[in-house]
């Protein structure tokens, strides 16, 4: 088939190397445009838009999903099917029609568990034991389309978000290069998603990633991993921002959240239910290091985090 890929970050690459790699035609790249990344704030090119400018690809870079000029370059490429990994803006109802195949979507959960725009993290926010990806018909409403395919996985007990999408990017880019030809040699078949059990997935933000020391252990052990890599759990230490990147719960009593017990081979901090051990830290102003080497430079006596 002829094909036009949409998306925009990192986890979308394996996807647009595969179907590159198979029998379908990759005629065009559709990601958002360029952005200014890094301390200099120069404008660069999305993940997307690089690697396919590596493989000779057109790119397309709309301002807005509705340009007209848009809709008459995609009608100009006459794709079969437009096949989306994260390209990160709403399609209008003039472009979901312009495919014959529609425009299907690799999302990262088992939907209609967690649509929206952070499945992954909040699949381990909530403490789910497995997650996994479809491969669906994009429709007007968000992530409510009919399924094509299913993947399923085991959350890891010490997976981070950027571990799990890791993961699911390769084993969804099979699964999207498989729904490919499924619609191609007319094997597809649609299933409509259940009427119940959607939940949304809201992007975390910087608030989300605080921590409260008088939560129970494993829901702090659990915000942690889900915002690493990004936005990046954090506490305060006299009034400064204090990140805390690796940590691991234990079922050691707690007596006084936010209070620091460390010696020589150990930091943990209470919480309200036990004691959370710290791994990997970065204090304000410093980059990122073993808890025990900020704490074996620590003078002070008593240490206690804000919240």
């Amino acid at each position: 088939m002829r094909l036009v890929f949409a998306g925009t970050p990192d986890v979308a690459l394996p996807s647009l190397d595969a179907l590159v790699a198979s029998h379908h035609e990759v005629v065009a790249v559709v990601t958002r445009p360029d952005a200014r990344r890094g301390r200099g704030g120069a404008l660069s090119p999305s993940p997307v838009a690089a690697r396919a400018a590596e493989l000779g690809i057109p790119v397309l870079k709309p301002a807005r999903p509705r340009d007209p000029e848009f809709h008459d370059r995609l009608r100009e490429l006459a794709p079969d099917c437009c096949p989306v990994v994260a390209y990160g803006a709403l399609l209008p109802a003039a472009l979901l029609d312009i495919p014959a195949q529609g425009w299907i979507n690799l999302h990262f959960s088992l939907l209609p568990a967690y649509r929206g725009a952070a499945p992954v993290q909040a699949a381990i926010l909530h403490g789910e034991t497995e997650t996994g990806a479809v491969t669906f018909r994009i429709v007007e409403a968000l992530d409510a389309g009919p399924v094509c395919g299913t993947l399923r996985t085991p959350i890891g007990p010490r997976e981070t978000a950027g571990d799990l999408l890791g993961r699911l990017a390769v084993s969804g880019a099979a699964l999207l290069t498989e729904t490919m030809d499924r619609i191609e040699d007319g094997s597809a078949r649609f299933v409509e998603q259940s009427a119940e059990g959607g939940t949304y997935a809201a992007k975390l933000e910087a608030a989300d990633a605080q921590l409260d020391w008088t939560a129970p252990v494993e829901q702090l052990d659990r915000r942690i991993r889900a915002c690493t890599p990004a936005p990046g759990a954090w506490t305060t230490l006299d009034g400064q921002k204090f990140r805390v990147h690796e940590a691991v719960p234990t079922d050691r009593p707690s007596t006084s959240p936010g209070t620091v017990e460390r010696d020589r081979h150990s930091v943990h901090v209470h919480t309200g239910t036990g004691q959370l051990e710290l791994l990997r830290v970065q204090p304000a102003g410093k980059r990122a290091m073993a808890a025990t080497d900020w704490a074996r430079g620590l003078h002070a006596d008593a240490i206690r985090f804000d919240r």
